[in-house]
């Protein structure tokens, strides 16, 4: 049977934390879910159903996005990754695990070395591991744009994420929910991305003494995440998957990583 999902606020490091949370607690290990930008929790639904089942997941909302509190300026990676380790604290999950998609890997991975002993595992999926260049034009295209401006690219904006996009996506009605969520705070949902850009993920992951399992879609940054060396990991090839999966390969994207987390 699938996991119900429950949603609640909790604040942590002065701002209010909007989460989804599915599962029993104490069973096993429990499993932080960390969202891409610009996005929230709404994505690992599916998957936190199917991996709720025997263990406590919870996914936030970042700070700035979703339906969490906005802070007073645009926060780094370690001040996102800081503001999570506060949420687990308050929370009490104890030794975790924790499970980043594109930025939200970023930000797993500098919570694992900024808390070595409160993490236990950790899975990505794929890394931005850019060159200074990469990162360079990755922060100019990353910049905040308008309502007025985001209005006037709606209708092609949502065929191009739903048709080149999250094109493994088998629900079309919650596809156009995600891309409605990457729409919400124009004004700071560009945050995760800028943040992102100014992180050398390279330098964090080859020193992390966790395990660390790299899932590795054909997605757009495919070619960056080939260049992982992990000090103690593996990576995991999805040929053929790409954005969405986690909605249409949920149980087999469970079963990957519940495989990893138990054994």
């Amino acid at each position: 049977m699938m996991a119900a999902i429950h949603r609640a606020y909790v604040t942590a490091a002065g701002c209010q934390i909007h989460y989804r949370q599915a599962g029993p607690d104490g069973a096993r290990s429990p499993l932080l879910l960390i969202h891409p930008s610009p996005s929230s929790s709404l994505v690992y639904e599916p998957l936190m159903a199917e991996m709720g089942k025997d263990r406590l997941v919870i996914a936030p909302d970042l700070p700035g996005h979703g339906m969490s509190d906005v802070p007073p300026e645009a926060p780094a990676i370690a001040e996102y990754a800081a503001t999570l380790l506060a949420l687990e604290a308050t929370l009490g999950l104890g030794l975790f695990d924790i499970m980043g998609y594109h930025t939200g890997g970023m930000i797993a991975a500098e919570m694992a070395r900024q808390q070595q002993a409160a993490v236990r595992k950790i899975v990505m999926i794929s890394a931005f591991l850019f060159t200074a260049e990469e990162r360079a034009r990755m922060k100019d295209r990353a910049g905040s744009h308008g309502v007025d401006e985001r209005a006037a690219g709606f209708g092609h904006g949502w065929q191009n994420f739903k048709t080149h996009f999250w094109r493994m996506g088998n629900d079309e009605v919650r596809t156009w929910n995600l891309y409605i969520e990457a729409q919400r705070n124009p004004a700071t949902s560009s945050w995760g991305l800028q943040a992102a850009a100014d992180y050398d993920l390279a330098a964090t992951l080859g020193g992390l003494p966790q395990p660390v399992l790299l899932l590795n879609p054909e997605d757009e940054v495919r070619p960056q995440t080939s260049r992982a060396i992990l000090r103690n990991g593996k990576v995991h090839d999805l040929p053929g998957w790409t954005h969405g999966f986690v909605d249409s390969k949920a149980a087999e994207t469970a079963k990957i990583v519940r495989d990893f987390l138990d054994n």
